[in-house]
C-alpha cells in the first residue's frame, strides 16, 4: 500500500525540523563570523549583517592565529591515523570474516569489548609511555594511540561477510596469497565501507580535543580544536567575530569532505548491515 499523503507531509515536516535543529548552530556561527563587533551582542536575531565589514573577521583571524598551520596539522594527523587504521584493520577483519581458526569467536568478542573502552580509560598509561619515550609534543604522540581501531575491524568484518566465498576460493586457485586477496580483491570491492569509516575516523580525530590537550605543548603542533581554543587567550580577548571566523575555517574542510563522499558513506553504512 502506498503511504498516505498526510503521512508523507508529516514525515517531511519532522525531517525538516530535525535538519533545522542541527543546522541552526552552524548558521549562527556563520552569521557571527561575518558581523561587525557592534552587531554581535544586540537584542535582535538577525542572521545577516547590515554591512560587509564583518568579512574582515576572516583576515584578522588568520593574522591572530596560524590557522593554516592548524589545518595542516589536522590533515597530517587524521591522514596518518586513517592510513594506519585501514592498514591494520583490513587484514584483521578479513581473518575474522573469512578464515577458520581456533579462537576466532573469542577474538571477535575481544574486538566488541574494545569498542566499549573509551580513550579516557587508557589515557594515563599511554601518556606515561609516551612521556618516557620522549614522544610528547610530536605527531607520533597524536597518531600512535589510534592506529589500531576496533570499530574499523568490526565495520570491515561485517562488510567482508557480504562477499561470496566462491570469489575467495577462485582467487586461491589462481595462486593468490591471503594478503593478495585482501589488498587486490577484498579492499577494492569494499570501497564504500572504507569511505564510510574514513568519514567517521576523520571527523572523530579532527574534532578530538581531549588527547591533543594532554600531549601537545607548543603552539606549532596545535590541532584544529586547540587552534579554536587559542582564540580565547588574553591576546584575542573577547573578539567573537574572529573566533567564529576561525571556527568556520576549521569546520569547512569536514563539511566539504562529507558532501563530496556522502553517496559512498550512505552506501557503506547500508550495505554493511546486510549480513551479520
Amino acid at each position: 500500500m502506498s503511504r498516505r499523503p498526510w503521512f508523507e507531509a508529516l514525515r517531511l515536516v519532522l525531517l525538516g525540523l530535525a535538519a533545522a535543529a542541527f543546522l541552526l548552530p552552524l548558521l549562527w556561527m556563520l552569521s557571527f563570523s561575518i558581523k561587525p563587533a557592534d552587531e554581535i551582542f544586540t537584542g535582535r536575531l538577525d542572521l545577516l549583517p547590515s554591512s560587509l565589514e564583518g568579512l574582515a573577521n576572516y583576515a584578522r583571524a588568520m593574522e591572530l592565529r596560524p590557522l593554516d598551520r592548524y589545518l595542516l596539522n589536522g590533515v597530517i594527523v587524521c591522514g596518518a591515523i586513517l592510513v594506519f587504521q585501514i592498514l591494520f584493520a583490513a587484514p584483521c577483519a578479513y581473518a575474522l570474516a573469512k578464515l577458520r581458526f581456533p579462537g576466532r569467536s573469542l577474538a571477535f568478542g575481544l574486538v566488541l569489548f574494545a569498542l566499549l573502552v573509551p580513550i579516557q580509560v587508557t589515557a594515563i598509561p599511554i601518556f606515561l609511555m609516551a612521556s618516557g619515550a620522549g614522544l610528547l609534543d610530536s605527531y607520533t604522540a597524536l597518531v600512535a594511540p589510534f592506529t589500531a581501531s576496533a570499530f574499523a575491524v568490526f565495520l570491515f568484518r561485517q562488510f567482508y561477510r557480504t562477499i561470496p566465498d566462491d570469489l575467495i576460493h577462485a582467487a586461491r586457485v589462481d595462486g593468490c596469497s591471503e594478503l593478495s586477496i585482501v589488498w587486490r580483491i577484498i579492499v577494492p570491492l569494499t570501497l564504500p565501507a572504507a569511505t564510510a569509516f574514513a568519514i567517521f575516523s576523520v571527523v572523530a580525530h579532527w574534532n578530538d580535543l581531549f588527547w591533543p590537550l594532554i600531549v601537545i605543548r607548543s603552539a606549532e603542533m596545535n590541532t584544529p580544536p586547540l587552534g579554536v581554543m587559542a582564540f580565547r587567550s588574553g591576546e584575542a580577548g573577547d573578539r567573537y567575530g574572529e573566533l567564529m571566523a576561525g571556527s568556520v575555517i576549521i569546520t569547512a574542510p569536514l563539511v566539504l569532505a562529507f558532501l563530496f563522499a556522502q553517496r559512498k558513506f550512505i552506501e557503506g553504512i547500508s550495505l554493511g548491515a546486510v549480513k551479520g
